[in-house]
């Protein structure tokens, strides 16, 4: 019967963070708001406006899923003490054992929940855009870049979003000197925003005939994709716009034209290429989208009074500016240095079980 005790307390827990996560969501407002939505979905003219009747149904999609998800967990709770009186009253061990096992899993699914409360930000719902570069050390630092490449693309996989490669550049002989991708998904950029650094490798070198231990480096920037409700202008003076061939993967036509474009904004001295696209018209708008975003960002950050110049403040890609650590000798274990969080299990992050890391900077970022 101490079991079943300690279950009722587990469960009641549970109920109280059931409760906040119904007042953090705001659960009425929501429900309010989709009334509004699908009232509105119903006109005779919503069909007019293509792009607006997009964002509704959207919208619509990501409230319903928010909703039922809390309605299945509340359900779920209420069967579970239901069930717990009833053991109180006619105790049976099998059930209890039932019991206890679906509580576990109901508090594992709540802490899922817990974290996407979390995602409130401004641009967190948005797609988001990843650059990878490598640091100093030529052919071990890419090769460092493409592991992490495959790493955000297995999570992304993982996870349910979509990863489109917009730019490539291989590296001389192995790995990558520079790749772009888009990943897909609602709040993509709220979950990866706390990636973005700089991520320090340490290993015996595949490349070295003396098997020496090597440490390289390489950098993650992650922006939100910018969507069109989000007004930033840009003066057409102010940029370089090249095209030229393609040299990513892409099969046989990518290659044939100058379909691949580089713009550059002369004010700031940022570059965005795309390749990834089968017309230079296709390209240049993605790559607009890309400057759109960049140029937000330094935007946001002026805003906080946290940038140092123009291009925002870049930490070198070299030891002691790491926000991670991933080591595979002399022992393994992945260290995330702002919130400590660490595993032995290198091989298991590597192939994109991040997101107890991703949880540990959301919730850090809550206590702030």
């Amino acid at each position: 019967m101490i079991e079943l005790e300690d279950n009722i307390k587990q469960l009641n827990n549970l109920k109280s963070k059931i409760e906040l996560i119904e007042d953090s969501l705001k659960i009425t407002k929501l429900k309010e708001e989709l009334k509004l939505l699908e009232e509105q979905s119903l006109e005779a003219n919503f069909w007019n406006d293509q792009e607006n009747s997009s964002k509704v149904f959207s919208r619509i999609k990501n409230l319903k899923r928010k909703i039922e998800n809390f309605e299945k967990f509340s359900a779920e709770l209420n069967n579970l003490l239901e069930m717990n009186s009833l053991l109180e009253i006619d105790y049976d061990e099998e059930l209890l054992k039932e019991l206890i096992i679906n509580t576990k899993n109901l508090e594992k699914s709540l802490e899922n929940l817990e974290i996407e409360t979390l995602l409130s930000g401004k641009f967190d719902n948005n797609n988001a855009i990843i650059t990878l570069h490598p640091g100093a050390g030529g052919t071990e630092s890419q090769d460092w870049v493409q592991m992490l490449y495959r790493m955000y693309g297995r999570w992304a996989s993982f996870n349910g979003f979509e990863l489109k490669e917009l730019d490539y550049l291989p590296g001389d002989e192995a790995g990558i000197k520079s790749v772009t991708a888009l990943i897909s998904g609602e709040n993509a950029y709220g979950y990866l925003k706390g990636e973005m650094g700089v991520h320090r490798l340490v290993r015996i070198s595949p490349f070295d005939s003396g098997g020496r231990r090597h440490t390289s480096f390489a950098s993650l920037e992650v922006l939100p994709e910018i969507t069109d409700d989000i007004e930033i202008e840009i003066n057409p003076s102010d940029l370089r716009i090249d095209t030229y061939r393609a040299s990513g993967a892409g099969g046989q036509h990518i290659n044939k034209t100058d379909s691949a474009v580089r713009i550059t904004h002369i004010p700031t001295n940022i570059v965005v290429s795309c390749q990834s696209e089968r017309s230079q018209q296709m390209n240049r708008e993605t790559a607009m989208r890309m400057l759109k975003s960049k140029l937000l960002a330094i935007k946001e950050q002026q805003k906080k009074d946290k940038i140092n110049e123009l291009k925002g403040n870049q930490m070198d890609i070299a030891w002691g500016s790491q926000i991670r650590s991933y080591v595979f000798c002399p022992y393994t274990l992945v260290k995330d240095h702002r919130t400590g969080y660490e595993v032995g299990n290198v091989e298991s992050v590597m192939n994109g079980e991040i997101n107890e890391f991703i949880q540990e900077y959301l919730k850090m970022l809550a206590k702030k």
